[in-house]
């Protein structure tokens, strides 16, 4: 079956997770990735994981999270003769990626210039944690730096105690995203004009762009958001939106709902007093309060079919194991798994993008360091004796299995 993005073919010298991720996204709709790693040790998530456990006793889970559908060559990027078979490769290439910190791959000659100078459709998406100049520049762009940064840290967590962090790379994702948009953008212009060009894509400004709605409140109304005691979802909001016990141990998010609809499910008339916008969110603290010791009375199954029999907007809160078996996410087919040569059988979450004549599909597991190094250059036309040599020299190494 044709692939949306068949013919496509990226060199891919990110690591981490915000370029590795865009690359599994655009390898997932069928671009060939060409996943550029270091010699030896390969792309730093490999040594990285949760839990100080490894997937199949050897292999990182961030790693194997970031890195399907790509094959893998590990070469010393410092060799001038690693440099040159590069710039060969990057005559056929359509799209170079890469997120190291500015200025380090330039300084190497794997600069915007250098691809340009052998192919000038070349489009080259860098990515990089505030851009490639200002008073940040080296400056460590970490997920989590970035959140606390851009203000949604402050906005995140109970008004007396501390704020708190998003609980996966929210700002790395983002960024990703940002890099795809913008590659699938810049493809689409040189298939009309035939022109290549440079993209760069910055964590700040990714999350400030999502943040927008926050902002443009704060800036144009005169106020700050501030967090409230009670963990109300968004510092925005008034009551009652926000996280509730129940009575077996559970949780609700309530979002949305009149606010008499939901005291008169929960048998809660003395809430009426609160009933007004403004009294809903001046005394958020205490309305909460107020809702979570009646919310305690029911069972969790019991109060959302409760809750959702008015069209309350509401949602039981799971954890990632319970998630994973919830009856839509197992109607989508949003988990999967692809066997890996060292790691086994991967659960893994599916692409989440369908497309009706070109299906994204998992067509390769997380590529082991340099697995497809001799095919990528034999195709390139490298001869047998060149591969050999490249492998003795320690320019490049191949991790088999």
């Amino acid at each position: 079956m044709n692939k949306a993005l068949e013919g496509v073919r990226i060199l891919d010298f990110s690591h981490l997770l915000q370029g590795p991720f865009a690359t599994q996204l655009l390898g997932d709709m069928g671009a060939d990735v060409i996943k550029v790693e270091r010699a030896g040790a390969g792309d730093m998530f490999r040594g990285m994981t949760f839990f100080a456990k490894w997937v199949g006793g050897s292999e990182s889970p961030n790693f194997l999270a970031w890195n399907r559908n790509k094959r893998s060559i590990a070469l010393n990027l410092k060799s001038r003769k690693v440099h040159a078979i590069l710039m060969e490769m990057a005559k056929s290439a359509d799209v170079v990626v890469q997120n190291f910190r500015p200025g380090v791959l330039a300084k190497l000659g794997y600069g915007y210039e250098d691809f340009k100078a052998v192919n000038p459709r070349i489009i080259y998406c860098s990515g990089s944690g505030y851009g490639e100049e200002g008073p940040y520049v080296e400056r460590p762009g970490q997920d989590m730096l970035i959140q606390g940064l851009a203000g949604l840290i402050a906005n995140t967590g109970r008004g007396d105690q501390a704020p708190v962090p998003a609980g996966a790379g929210l700002a790395d994702q983002i960024g990703a995203m940002n890099m795809v948009y913008g590659i699938l953008s810049a493809l689409y212009y040189r298939e009309k004009t035939g022109k290549g060009q440079k993209i760069e894509v910055n964590l700040l400004a990714g999350l400030l762009a999502h943040l927008n709605q926050e902002y443009v409140a704060v800036l144009n109304l005169g106020e700050d958001f501030a967090r409230p005691n009670s963990g109300i979802g968004h510092p925005g909001m008034q009551a009652p939106f926000g996280i509730y016990e129940t009575k077996d141990g559970g949780y609700i998010s309530i979002a949305m709902s009149p606010f008499k609809t939901l005291y008169e499910v929960l048998e809660a008339p003395q809430l009426a007093v609160y009933d007004d916008l403004k009294t809903l969110f001046d005394k958020r603290d205490e309305v909460f309060d107020k809702v979570n010791a009646e919310t305690k009375k029911f069972a969790t199954q019991d109060l959302l079919a409760r809750l959702l029999a008015v069209d309350i907007w509401c949602a039981e809160v799971k954890d990632i194991r319970r998630a994973a078996e919830d009856p839509q996410v197992k109607h989508m087919g949003m988990i999967t798994s692809y066997d890996h040569p060292r790691g086994g059988k991967v659960r893994v979450v599916a692409p989440a993008v369908k497309m009706s004549e070109t299906p994204a599909t998992i067509e390769r597991p997380a590529p082991l360091v340099g697995q497809h190094g001799r095919e990528i250059l034999a195709e390139f036309g490298l001869s047998k004796d060149e591969i050999a040599a490249l492998e003795a020299s320690g320019d490049m190494t191949v991790d088999a299995a």
